[in-house]
């Protein structure tokens, strides 16, 4: 042996989150413990891995867990959308469902549960930020909500879907409900007596059949965009950015 040699630096053990019977290799920062917003405590470990794993890193990733936690997201919000608001009618609550299970929900809701510490992604993921990829941070978390549905069933997974949303649901005003962002930033503005804005399409893209528009609402400082792939959803987009200045 060369008495000269560098010595090799000896390799940690990786951190475990243990189950009901076994337990499954993970990232340090993720336990059921440290999630109680999910309140859920897996039987089956393998399936919060596999929900935690991002195609780059291997084979047995989360997209056909975000697959079957997209469909149950939507069934649970709609079910509790449909038992709290009796008297709104079909139009209006599939306009908030839609909201409330928008990738843009998705990822803020994500970066309240600190995902990006514990999804496991590839090399080259790791190293262009996909740890803070808003698409990848949704997806993750819609494979969580998947894994739960497979480990204990649907009522554990709304449990869960209910306990992440809990402010989310809190916040709807059931008077507000029946107005698109675009209705209510004009009464804003008509409030406080300022010009009621004005929409415009800047560009279409992609195919006849399957075409991109971009709408923007100029107005007193930064401009305000939406993208959609029919006009009056592009205009509400647009509407929704301006409200949260």
């Amino acid at each position: 042996m060369d008495k000269n040699a560098t010595p090799r630096r000896q390799r940690k053990p990786a951190a475990r989150i243990r189950g009901h019977d076994d337990e499954v290799e993970r990232v340090p920062s993720m336990s059921s413990d440290q999630l109680p917003a999910l309140g859920h405590d897996f039987r089956q470990p393998e399936l919060l891995r596999q929900a935690l794993t991002h195609r780059s890193f291997g084979a047995d990733h989360n997209e056909r867990l975000e697959f079957i936690g997209d469909s149950v997201l939507n069934c649970a919000i709609a079910l509790t959308l449909y038992r709290r608001f009796p008297q709104i009618p079909e139009g209006d609550l599939s306009r908030v469902r839609a909201n409330l299970v928008s990738k843009e929900t998705l990822h803020r809701l994500a970066l309240a549960l600190e995902l990006g510490r514990s999804v496991r992604l590839g090399e080259g993921e790791l190293k262009s930020g996909g740890a803070g990829r808003p698409s990848i941070l949704a997806d993750t978390l819609e494979a969580l909500f998947g894994a739960i549905l497979l480990d204990g069933g649907f009522d554990a997974a709304q449990e869960a879907i209910l306990r992440v949303y809990e402010q989310e649901l809190d916040r709807l005003d059931p008077g507000e409900l029946s107005k698109d962002p675009k209705t209510r930033l004009q009464e804003l503005l008509q409030e406080s007596a300022s010009p009621v804005p004005e929409y415009a399409i800047v560009n279409v893209s992609g195919e006849a059949h399957l075409q991109t528009l971009r709408s923007r609402m100029p107005h007193p400082g930064p401009r305000y965009r939406g993208d959609r792939r029919r006009r009056q959803p592009s205009l509400r987009r647009a509407s929704r950015r301006r409200r949260r200045l």
